[in-house]
């Protein structure tokens, strides 16, 4: 039996590749960063020609580390930054532009055009979305609207569109010679195109968007095998998982029965709960969509709230204001001070996502008098990352009818202990971390491990599940109503602000 499962997690500040063994125990890792382009205000791209190359890099260094050779490796398991919307041309393998990031904006015009049109709401029904600048759907759309011949291409079929998944599955089974089109149902839940209920393309999003079906992968499940690696970095390994991250992390943190969630605090912050074989609309501004699904069984629906800025808030305050070298200093910086002062920070640079859907606001610093210094603002960017979660997790409640007991955690900010316990605090409730952290990529190992039977069930995957740390409330109730509506009241000062 092969050792290792591959995980490729490509996410929107970095490319990795993680070899886990059979207790889910990380081996070895490959990682580089790509290049954040911003060509205007509100555009955020990626280039997709970049993102592949590195994917190979990190692929051979996780190999080296480890001594591992192809036979070690029994399938390949992919996850990647959702929404991010890449095209290109099939004969070629060359993107007709750059990727698209998730973060992007420059469809707010439409969206408005969409929303005089039929209100944001319009397309809930058939997708669990509301119409927004962060979705593929509108993405691709621009695309097509924008880039000269790319429309005509896509009708004649010599177009590709994916999510970074499909571009990166197509390229690893063969690019222009064999290279295999697909996506997953967790992906595909997240272009605004796919029926839920049917999980297929929806012909009335496609009329809606003008979007040619010649051009979309085939939807499969997320755990099977779509096709072999067909270059010498792993040739003949089984490309075998794929899952949008934040669906991912949920497997990754085995959160297979109804109720249990997860909060990823990445470079955004992703709160996912599973409701299993119900599909739930939600009436508080979440989102519905996949959990996952696994070969032929039952597709698994799921509740997200998204905030669209935590750890990017943490780079800002590092690269646009220079209070910090690294990133990992703005807890000692906020330990400085007692509390936030009277500040909050609401950063909402490309509009606030669940539960507001405000693409008018953007970010503000309220509160502000002589008293506040700079160890002031280090704690109200922190605390907006907690702040955030905690709406969500109101809604999250209200739609689904069940009380969060206690809160999975993972991501690169549940290092920072104040952070983790003011979440406990102003969430009055525990918060847990894993023992293996790197949760989202141990999702898509687990998917691709599932498919080739290196794990035989969710029972075997649960095993593996073991606790870090927990963070239990230690706040008074009087405090944290005070701080929280200071929170609330800041939110609506970020409203209006764009026509």
């Amino acid at each position: 039996m092969s050792k290792y499962i591959a995980a490729i997690d490509q996410g929107t500040t970095s490319t990795r590749c993680i070899l886990f063994d059979h207790s889910g125990n990380i081996i070895s890792v490959g990682q580089k960063e790509h290049e954040q382009i911003y060509p205007q205000p509100g555009w955020v791209e990626h280039n997709p020609v970049e993102i592949w190359k590195n994917t190979l890099e990190v692929i051979a260094i996780a190999r080296i580390n480890a001594s591992a050779t192809a036979a070690d490796i029994a399938a390949i398991g992919i996850t990647n930054q959702r929404e991010t919307t890449v095209v290109w041309n099939k004969r070629t393998g060359k993107p007709y532009y750059n990727a698209l990031v998730w973060q992007d904006t420059r469809t707010t015009e439409l969206v408005a055009k969409y929303e005089r049109e039929g209100g944001l709401n319009q397309f809930r029904d058939i997708t669990g979305l509301p119409v927004s600048t962060y979705f593929s759907g509108l993405k691709l759309k621009w695309l097509l609207d924008n880039v000269e011949g790319l429309r005509e291409d896509a009708e004649k079929g010599e177009a590709l569109f994916g999510n970074i998944d499909t571009f990166l599955i197509w390229h690893l089974t063969g690019s222009t010679q064999s290279g295999i089109h697909v996506t997953d149902v967790s992906n595909a839940s997240r272009t605004q195109l796919m029926n839920l209920r049917t999980l297929q393309w929806d012909a009335s999003m496609l009329e809606a968007y003008q979007i040619p079906e010649k051009m979309l992968p085939a939807i499969k499940s997320s755990s099977e095998v779509y096709g072999h690696v067909t270059n010498e970095i792993l040739p003949g390994v089984p490309v075998a998982g794929d899952l949008g991250d934040q669906h991912a992390a949920l497997v990754g943190q085995t959160c297979f029965e109804p109720g249990m969630a997860k909060n990823t605090y990445g470079t955004g912050c992703f709160l996912v709960m599973n409701t299993g074989n119900e599909l739930k609309t939600s009436e508080n501004g979440l989102l519905t969509t996949i959990s996952y699904q696994f070969g032929n069984q039952p597709v698994q629906y799921a509740l997200e709230g998204s905030v669209a800025v935590t750890g990017a808030l943490v780079q800002w305050v590092r690269d646009n204001l220079g209070l910090i070298k690294n990133s990992s200093e703005i807890e000692s910086l906020a330990k400085t001070v007692e509390d936030n002062g009277g500040a909050y920070f609401v950063p909402a640079f490309s509009g606030l996502y669940a539960p507001y859907w405000r693409n008018d606001a953007r970010g503000v610093i309220a509160g502000l008098t002589r008293y506040v210094n700079k160890g002031h603002i280090a704690r109200a960017v922190l605390e907006a990352t907690a702040y955030q979660t905690v709406d969500v997790v109101r809604a999250m409640e209200q739609d689904s009818g069940i009380e969060l007991a206690s809160l999975r955690v993972d991501g690169g900010m549940v290092s920072n202990q104040l952070l983790m316990q003011f979440q406990s605090d102003i969430l009055n409730t525990q918060v847990v971390s894993p023992a293996v952290a790197e949760t989202t990529a141990l999702g898509a190992a687990y998917a691709a491990g599932l498919a080739v039977g290196y794990w035989k069930n969710t029972e075997e995957l649960k095993r593996n599940w073991a606790i870090a740390h927990t963070w239990n409330p230690d706040m008074e109730e009087e405090t944290r109503s005070r701080f929280y509506k200071g929170w609330q009241k800041a939110v609506t000062k970020s409203y209006d602000w764009m026509e």
